[in-house]
């Protein structure tokens, strides 16, 4: 087996891969949007399952995003490499690049920005508390979030207990505070003693903090696969191309 060949029979393999992921993700996230009165009566025979877990259903339509454009990177890495159709390895190689421009755009702007990151993290931190105060209790998929954040986390509000205060569950339950914030039945009065359950915020930066290196990892292997199947495509694209021409 040549050079040409073997680029092709990686092409294809990986980009194989890439299609049934891309299927298999799909595939859930219509499942998900279209059956979702099945799931929730799946869910609802499970012992002591948390009604929270309703809120699944919002992520099918971002499982559906990345499937159909992994199904679309997939196949034309596939098709353009086994019919050695040049056209396909073109769009191949654009669609992964537009990818990849956007990727690190991404990152440059997080870095650009990173100064006025912590003005952004006070106007979120203002906008959740307003949302907490004015809906938790009130409003059940505002709660269910909430809920499912806390219970996962193990956290207590944004910043802590006392983004609950003058809030509708607060209010109607005798001034208690959500159980995710204390082991027992917390108070205003007594709030101090659950000071140790830190705020959602703080846990989501301290998992972030803890896992800095996988995150850069995983974010420099995707880059580094990114440039090896654009290297590929292209290299086929050009022996394709000096092929016909000759």
């Amino acid at each position: 087996m040549g050079c040409f060949g073997f680029f092709k029979v990686m092409m294809f393999v990986f980009n194989g891969v890439i299609f049934l992921a891309g299927a298999a993700i799909l595939g859930v996230g219509i499942w998900v949007k279209v059956d979702s009165s099945s799931i929730l009566n799946f869910l609802g025979k499970i012992e002591n399952t948390p009604t929270e877990l309703s809120q699944v259903l919002n992520v099918g339509y971002l499982l559906i995003a990345i499937g159909a454009l992994l199904l679309v990177i997939g196949f034309l890495g596939c098709c353009g490499a086994v019919r050695e159709s040049k056209c396909m390895l073109m769009l191949f190689f654009i669609v992964v690049l537009v990818v990849f421009i956007a990727e690190v755009a991404g990152a440059i702007v997080i870095l650009v920005f990173r100064p006025l990151t912590n003005d952004l993290i006070n106007r979120v931190g203002t906008a959740a508390v307003q949302n907490i105060r004015k809906d938790y209790g009130l409003n059940p998929d505002i709660s269910g979030l909430w809920n499912t954040t806390m219970n996962s986390l193990k956290c207590c509000g944004f910043y802590n207990s006392s983004d609950f205060v003058g809030s509708p569950y607060y209010v109607n339950n005798n001034n208690r505070f959500p159980p995710q914030c204390c082991p027992g039945t917390c108070t205003q009065t007594v709030a101090g003693n659950n000071a140790t359950i830190d705020g959602c915020f703080t846990k989501i930066k301290q998992l972030i903090n803890d896992n800095t290196m996988v995150i850069v990892a995983v974010a420099l292997g995707i880059a580094v696969l990114e440039i090896c199947a654009m290297v590929v495509s292209m290299t086929l694209f050009c022996r394709i191309k000096s092929r016909v021409v000759e």
